[in-house]
């Protein structure tokens, strides 16, 4: 499979997972295995997650920052990963509403409103702010490649910085980064081109990308099919990832499932997890799995554009994975099943199993404050244990 300039072994991408294993934003050994465990499983490529462009943009202050002085260690993991024979990306965002609000290095939303996640109000950022927000971007995107990565996944999805600007529930901006369609998806836009100048046709460029918020208001198929046509009319991005939900409102949307508030809420200190305790079900409503969840709506993409689009969601089976292919989706991600089983692709692949053994049940999702995993797989055959 051709992605832009880069040539995949095969069809599966290992979708971006926060791992958790990035003390102070450091590049580790853990980290490292993390991704070469799914790289020797068979992936055609894997996505290293939530890679800040500033340290306003972290989601918390163990995120990586891409900044020129961690090339040296960021290219111990592609080669690594590249050793393996997969192909390796490195997911761009800035956090928004999902960042700090009381750091000395705020994050900025496009509209002042109060952040759960943030804990207090996050300011409206200034047109000023934006545009180096956007260098932002660039500059992020020039570590990427000379870390040797192999592409760029932008986050426009997921309630961070990029998609509350696209959301009119979101966004209640007067000037022309708010109000219509168009001018939401204003900075979206301003940032993937940047992102494409910095990089031009070396490096794969995609983007993560709400089809649906989850919440009232939020972005829905309407206006996210527009968008869509937008960002492939500008010409800048080789594929869209399609996704939904939101971590600043709604993460439920985007894991269906279980929800494991007893493990969330010890995973947190006393205060938030006395709160998670009180509110969580309101906070994290339950959703009932169902394989490849997402492909009713990734359906109404598929028919609307000609750009190569990425299915995510739910996806365990073999089966699955080829009518996806058979409707036309050039890509296909998975996540929870990966963490469950990282060599899943090579059994797929040598005939031995036909469907993962994640059961959905989302305890994995407390792990990332610890280092992200399935609890169910034993210490010892985890990424990296050693004999």
């Amino acid at each position: 499979m051709r992605l832009g300039p880069v040539t995949l072994r095969n069809r599966i991408v290992k979708a971006a997972t926060f791992e958790g294993v990035m003390p102070r934003g450091a590049v580790t050994d853990a980290l490292v295995d993390f991704h070469v465990a799914v790289a020797k499983g068979g992936v055609g490529l894997t996505t290293l997650a939530y890679c800040a462009v500033s340290k306003g943009g972290r989601v918390s202050p163990h995120t990586l920052v891409f900044t020129n002085d961690l090339v040296p260690d960021l290219r111990r993991l592609t080669e690594a990963v590249h050793a393996q024979g997969a192909a390796v990306a490195a997911q761009l965002g800035h956090a928004g509403l999902v960042g700090s609000a009381r750091s000395r290095h705020r994050t900025v939303a496009p509209s002042p409103r109060f952040s759960l996640p943030a804990m207090g109000w996050v300011r409206g950022a200034t047109r000023a702010q934006l545009d180096e927000i956007v260098e932002d971007f660039a500059r992020a995107a020039r570590v990427a490649e000379a870390a040797g990565f192999d592409g760029i996944e932008l986050h426009l999805g997921h309630g961070y910085l990029l998609s509350s600007f696209m959301s009119p529930n979101l966004n209640r901006r007067r000037d022309e980064y708010g109000g219509s369609l168009e001018n939401r998806a204003r900075f979206p836009r301003r940032v993937v081109e940047a992102v494409r100048r910095a990089v031009g046709d070396r490096l794969a460029v995609w983007a993560k990308f709400n089809m649906a918020d989850g919440v009232d208001g939020g972005l829905w198929l309407d206006e996210s099919l527009e968008l869509a046509r937008l960002l492939e009319a500008d010409g800048h991005l080789d594929a869209l990832e399609l996704t939904g939900g939101s971590s600043y409102a709604n993460s439920m949307y985007l894991f269906r499932g279980e929800v494991p508030l007893r493990e969330l809420a010890a995973s947190q200190g006393r205060l938030a997890g006395w709160g998670l305790r009180l509110l969580g079900r309101r906070m994290f409503p339950r959703y009932p799995f169902e394989e490849a969840y997402f492909l009713p709506y990734a359906r109404q993409f598929r028919a609307e554009l000609d750009m190569p689009l990425i299915l995510l969601g739910g996806i365990n089976r073999l089966d699955t994975v080829e009518r996806a292919l058979a409707e036309g989706f050039e890509l296909v991600a998975m996540a929870r099943a990966l963490l469950r089983e990282p060599d899943l692709v090579e059994k797929m692949r040598s005939g031995t199993s036909t469907a993962g053994l994640c059961v959905h049940c989302n305890k994995c999702m407390p792990t990332i404050y610890s280092g992200t995993r399935c609890v169910l797989v034993p210490p010892a055959e985890r990424p990296g244990a050693r004999a």
